[in-house]
């Protein structure tokens, strides 16, 4: 197994306050993101109530999860079309859209009355928010990871790509955090409410901060001094077919992490081990918290000792203990087992997913560095992380085994450390 330590080429001169506005800029938008779709994901029971309103509450979680993943139906196309404009007009300019299309979404879901207020059309307006959100956030994650990726100094690119992860940490960590005071300090029937629509309001006051940010922002100075490609999506598809699947092998597993062991699971607590809603989320804010702190390590050990070694041996690890993990919570519901199984992937993840985004910037010339990595993070998104939540539901039902949601992490491990092991030699164009 080769071991890929990427030394940065020469850098355009850009001073600290930069980098850190710059770093502040990206993060608060991917936090953002994060944040809302943790929000719909950890009260997906409540939502699934109030617009799927059946009588077996097994078909209204089923119809909840599935809209869930119905933003991420459009998410490749948000991906190509503001991967393009980012690549073609800017990454600046690509970063404020996304945000300002996130608020929109945003504000659909947070105001859309229930389905006993106005019917179906509760349930149009829905989709229609999670649509927009997943327009939004398909061009999100491709645009911060070249941008952030752009402006790291020489030598610390692995740091500073781990500082998305580590706004991924802090956004579960803040969702859990508000899902444990809305949950405990309001009654059910003021949960279902209006309790629920909190988090997507805290959401739309941050939206404008990030715009505002973001709209004052440089140009990265790789961009301003990058040939530009007049057809980016054709030239991705046409030359670097290698690098577009061997970046849709690894995003696999920091998907299905994502959307199973850190979203799924306050879900997972209260349908498959019967306790509390509230220790599901008591024990999200351990697994955000590791992820905050522990990702800058990871960022930085990853352009100490290379980026291949960490993310294949992270990814090994996950698959082997999915199964245990998964068999320790179900044998021994409580909070304590929930937190070991929230600190030992927390550790994890964010041994695997910190460099990552680094290794992905890295597989593309800068012309086509945001097209090429957003349509790659997008198809795996979509495929194994939109529809993660009623893949592992339906699962659970038709098996009667709990241990369903560590098949699917197992398998998604497997995938990915084969990609890690043969993903192709870094490009040195920054």
């Amino acid at each position: 197994m080769n071991t890929s330590k990427v030394t940065a080429g020469p850098a355009m001169a850009t001073g600290a306050a930069d980098k850190g506005k710059a770093v502040a800029a990206t993060v608060i938008g991917t936090a953002l993101e994060v944040f809302d779709f943790s929000s719909y994901s950890f009260f997906s029971v409540t939502i699934g109530k109030l617009f799927f309103p059946t009588q077996d509450p097994v078909i209204s979680l089923l119809l909840a999860a599935l809209t869930f993943g119905v933003g991420f139906f459009i998410r490749p196309l948000g991906g190509i079309i503001l991967g393009v404009y980012g690549d073609r007009v800017g990454r600046k300019q690509a970063l404020s859209l996304s945000i300002m299309l996130m608020a929109l979404g945003i504000a659909i879901v947070a105001f859309a009355p229930t389905y006993q207020q106005i019917g179906v059309g509760a349930t149009i307006l829905l989709v229609i928010g999670r649509l927009i959100q997943g327009f939004a956030h398909g061009g999100e994650m491709g645009s911060a990871a070249t941008f952030l990726s752009e402006y790291a100094p020489p030598g610390s690119r692995g740091l500073y790509a781990s500082y998305i992860q580590s706004s991924i940490g802090f956004a579960v960590l803040a969702g859990a955090g508000v899902g444990v005071f809305i949950s405990s300090e309001l009654s059910p029937d003021a949960l279902e409410s209006w309790g629920w629509r909190i988090p997507f309001a805290l959401g739309l006051l941050i939206a404008p901060v990030g715009w505002f940010i973001r709209r004052g922002l440089d140009e990265t100075p790789t961009f301003k001094h990058a040939e530009k490609s007049d057809t980016p999506l054709r030239e991705v598809i046409r030359v670097y077919p290698r690098q577009t699947f061997s970046t849709i092998s690894l995003v696999i597993l920091w998907t299905v992490c994502t959307y199973v062991l850190l979203y799924y699971m306050p879900t997972f607590v209260v349908k498959s081990l019967g306790l509390p809603q509230e220790l599901g989320f008591r024990a999200g804010l351990i697994g955000g918290a590791v992820i905050l702190v522990a990702s800058p390590v990871f960022g930085w050990l990853s352009d100490r000792i290379g980026r291949r070694f960490i993310v294949a041996i992270s990814a090994l690890l996950i698959g082997v203990l999915a199964f245990p993990m998964f068999a320790y919570i179900v044998r021994s519901p409580s909070l304590t087992s929930l937190v070991l199984f929230q600190l030992v992937f927390g550790v994890l993840i964010s041994a695997y997913t910190a460099p990552i985004l680094a290794v992905f910037a890295e597989m593309f010339p800068s012309r086509v560095r945001s097209t090429g990595l957003s349509l790659a993070y997008n198809i795996a998104v979509t495929i194994f992380g939109g529809f993660a939540t009623f893949v592992i539901t339906l699962l659970i039902a038709w098996s009667g085994s709990k241990l369903a949601p560590a098949a699917y992490v197992a398998f998604a491990a497997v995938l990915s450390f084969l990609g890690a092991v043969v993903y192709p030699k870094p490009v040195d164009d920054f």
